[in-house]
């Protein structure tokens, strides 16, 4: 099923477009909005017709801007058919180079800022001496434990019900991270051919996870990633009204790679949005511990939508060693979960699950935790701001990246670039099922300040060097002497 962009809908994306001339304008925004997947891939546009009375401009001026859409990749045109948004298929090449780490031939000077993780916290490797002590009592089982660890459950169960959700015990089933999480839920609750709704950007090792069930994904799209708003209310409504999908996996909390924090209103109407066509929220809240302001978080998802699913992980709070995460599942799909849970495998590290119980109860690392990534955040934007001053960002409250954009040229070319030079980061469209959002990186800090602000000179030395950038200075060079 196609998605359909009404007219008003445009009207209220492209805003006060520049017409100076008038059609080039609509290009560039209609452009930028479906490379950014604010409109996504495949969306029908209106027609030529309709958008000359939404926009108040003359139906020449929609034809060349289409026709110009077209030609620079950005839209496809059917005889009879219509419109639809595209992305360039060279765009859609940065998945072949996914979120992986360097591994061991990588240079030893290099920087790695492709995943959102450094180093363990410290006490952690007291937590694991804390639990190798307590080992024995259960080396006396058989250590299959695919519902997870009582102690762990209970503990987690009691985090959720401290945040006003109720929850008890054997509404957690435990992990080997969260992201294993996400496939057991696909695997459950979704057949060939289902759609399954998803952000963008995004997460993007969740798209492969999500597919484990045989799911057909449909992006929606966020709003302006500089503003304020974060979710695309009236964009999800029409995606969820026009689709129907049978699941929706989404961020509230810290929405990686943007950062966005989904307040309490947005949270009821979303719900509301779900519940009104019997979509079922798988809900990831592997960034709710990294809030990094003064403000109380809201209440989970799940408080608004009692059906939903959340998943947690001990790997963002602690350790990306540590590969423990869990679902709080609802009571009626328990049975189903454990059914999936145990086709992929019979239970996770119980010794890492002595750890976590361990860490979970004490609030020191997690507060220690936070004051490291709040200086490490400020320490990157201010390298970014001296040495990359035309680059635009939001300052998130919580999470692991600033989710930046660059003033003009692609993120992939550049990812690429930077490689040759010892760093490597992720471009854009890794974030977007279709590719989009090439005109953005995303650049993480949990990494030691000093290798921060090392990559943000690499990354500086390399765009002025490159030859868009220095063609733009130069182009600005002839219209001031001009």
């Amino acid at each position: 099923m196609n998605r359909i962009l009404a007219p008003d809908r445009l009207a209220a994306l492209v805003g006060d477009f520049n017409r100076s001339p008038a059609y080039r304008g609509l290009r560039l925004s209609l452009q930028e909005l479906i490379g950014d997947g604010r409109i996504p891939n495949g969306t029908r546009l209106p027609s030529e017709r309709a958008v000359t009375l939404a926009l108040g401009v003359s139906r020449n001026t929609v034809t060349r801007a289409y026709g110009d859409l077209v030609a620079a990749g950005f839209a496809t045109s059917r005889q009879g058919a219509g419109t639809y948004a595209a992305v360039p298929v060279e765009r859609r090449r940065a998945h072949d180079h996914a979120l992986h780490s360097l591994g061991a031939t990588a240079q030893e000077s290099a920087i790695d800022l492709n995943r959102a993780a450094g180093a363990a916290t410290p006490g952690v490797a007291a937590a694991y001496a804390r639990a190798l002590t307590q080992l024995p009592s259960y080396l006396g089982s058989d250590g299959y434990l695919p519902s997870g660890l009582p102690d762990l459950q209970a503990l987690i169960a009691a985090s959720y019900g401290r945040r006003g959700l109720p929850t008890a015990p054997e509404q957690i089933v435990i992990t080997p991270g969260a992201l294993s999480g996400i496939a057991i839920v696909s695997r459950a609750l979704s057949r060939p051919g289902d759609r399954v709704m998803i952000e963008s950007p995004i997460y993007p090792n969740a798209i492969g996870a999500l597919r484990v069930g045989g799911g057909r994904l449909i992006s929606s799209p966020l709003a302006d990633p500089l503003g304020e708003e974060g979710w695309d209310m009236e964009g999800i409504e029409a995606t969820l009204r026009q689709t129907s999908p049978h699941l929706a996996y989404l961020i509230p909390d810290f929405q990686n790679p943007t950062g966005f924090l989904m307040g309490d209103h947005m949270r009821v109407r979303y719900a509301s949005a779900l519940r009104a066509v019997k979509t079922v929220a798988i809900v990831d809240e592997t960034l709710q511990t990294t809030n990094l302001g003064d403000q109380p978080m809201p209440a989970p998802f799940a408080a608004y939508l009692p059906d939903a699913i959340t998943l947690g992980s001990a790997s963002k709070m602690f350790w990306g060693g540590l590969r423990v995460g869990w679902i709080r599942t609802p009571r009626s799909l328990l049975s189903r979960m454990l059914a999936a849970r145990v086709q992929l495998d019979l239970g996770t590290s119980l010794f890492d699950q002595l750890v976590v119980a361990e860490l979970l109860g004490d609030d020191k690392i997690l507060a220690d935790r936070r004051e490291h990534l709040r200086q490490r955040r400020d320490a990157l934007a201010q390298a970014l701001h001296e040495h990359l001053p035309g680059w635009r960002f939001r300052l998130p409250e919580g999470g692991l990246t600033l989710w930046v954009q660059m003033p003009h040229g692609s993120a992939t070319d550049l990812a690429s670039d930077m490689e040759r030079h010892g760093v490597f980061v992720a471009p854009g469209p890794v974030f977007s099922v279709e590719g989009g959002a090439d005109g953005w990186l995303r650049i993480p800090y949990a990494k030691p300040t000093e290798e921060l602000v090392e990559a943000v000179r690499q990354i500086a030395k390399v765009w002025t060097a490159h030859p868009v950038a220095v063609k733009r200075r130069r182009e600005a060079s002839r219209l001031l002497v001009a």
